[in-house]
């Protein structure tokens, strides 16, 4: 593991090109062509144009798909802010090992690989999970920083290299998962910061908790970001002091993406936080993001719609470990097939539609 300077993180960022909006007009120029109503596919439409945008190119492969689970465990567990302990980070990250978890089945049916990652969790490593360990999971963040400023920078870089290393290897559309105990109170601390909200507002159930455990989980990120004053203008900053090595991946996934031209599916409110990581560290890195769906968190929809993205599936969906990411592949899917195999306007001899308004 070569571990990432801040200036070679920030030399890289300095690489990420705005998106490319002549291979947007010409996927949208293919669309119109088609013999159906204008933009009658709706965001299925855009999210192809926009994936033009982002490869350079308006003849789309993503047959090769993957979904990259990023598994961490974190400190401010022994806050009681989840209803289970960390050692069901374990359990699960095993169980993904032996493809038997529900994104597994999931990733089954939509023809996509499964990737499970060691990005920090407790004891020793999982036979048959990707090594990218920082550290044996990050610390309380109530009582200082989760992880030193040079751990979230070293997690940022093991997540670009990982999205590089699948672009090579032929992906060609990577899915994000996470899993992690403690993680939605992470993510709930991170973005209350990033958006100035109040962390009530940000900060939901998670997996299920009871109105005492959600309490306990406020008043953590609270004396958190009290404990540790995050600068909100310093994203690595943010996320040493109250993310999670998961978070930091993750987020290094989204820039990865960027620089190899592969799109990102966000899967929900974790990785659309680390998604909004890495557009605050680099904007146009944003090409990169496509968000798969809202999930039932509180505030996922917050977080989407301080990224712009639209998600393409509302259905309450609040499990991880990647299956909302998944689940839209199939969409994507049909999209492409309509794309690329419909007929024109002029084959079928009727007259092309025009915008009346």
């Amino acid at each position: 593991m070569t571990k990432m300077t801040e200036t070679e993180l920030n030399a890289l960022l300095a690489g990420i090109t705005p998106a490319n909006e002549a291979a947007r007009a010409a996927a949208h120029a293919h669309w119109t062509s088609l013999a159906k109503p204008l933009g009658g596919l709706g965001r299925l439409e855009t999210m192809l144009e926009d994936a033009a945008a982002l490869t350079g190119s308006a003849e789309l492969d993503l047959s090769r798909r993957v979904v990259v689970v990023l598994c961490a465990d974190n400190g401010v567990v022994a806050q009681g802010v989840s209803q289970t302990g960390q050692e069901v980070t374990r359990a699960v990250a095993e169980n993904l090992a032996m493809r038997r978890t529900s994104v597994c089945q999931m990733a089954r049916t939509a023809h996509c690989d499964v990737l499970p990652v060691d990005m920090g969790m407790a004891g020793e490593p999982v036979p048959g999970v990707r090594s990218c360990r920082i550290a044996a999971g990050t610390a309380d963040f109530t009582q200082g920083p989760a992880m030193s400023r040079a751990e979230a920078v070293q997690a940022v870089g093991e997540g670009i290299a990982l999205a590089r290393e699948l672009a090579e290897d032929g992906y060609r559309l990577i899915a994000t998962g996470e899993m992690g105990i403690g993680n939605t109170t992470t993510s709930s601390a991170v973005a209350a910061v990033l958006l100035g909200q109040p962390v009530e507002l940000m900060t939901g159930r998670g997996a299920g908790l009871s109105d005492e455990g959600l309490a306990r989980k406020v008043d953590a990120i609270c004396r958190g970001i009290l404990c540790n004053e995050p600068d909100p203008e310093d994203i690595l900053d943010v996320l040493a002091k109250l993310g999670g090595f998961d978070i930091a991946g993750l987020c290094g996934v989204f820039l990865g993406g960027a620089l190899a031209g592969v799109p990102v599916l966000a899967d929900g409110f974790i990785s659309g936080v680390a998604a909004l990581c890495a557009v605050r560290l680099c904007p146009a890195a944003a090409k990169a993001v496509f968000a798969s769906h809202c999930s039932a968190e509180p505030a996922a929809r917050i977080v989407l719609e301080a990224l712009g993205k639209a998600p393409i599936i509302t259905a309450g969906l609040h499990l991880g470990e990647g299956t909302g990411a998944v689940a839209s592949i199939p969409l994507w899917d049909m999209a492409l097939a309509v794309y690329g195999g419909c007929y024109s306007f002029a084959e079928g001899g009727i007259a092309p539609y025009t915008p009346q308004c």
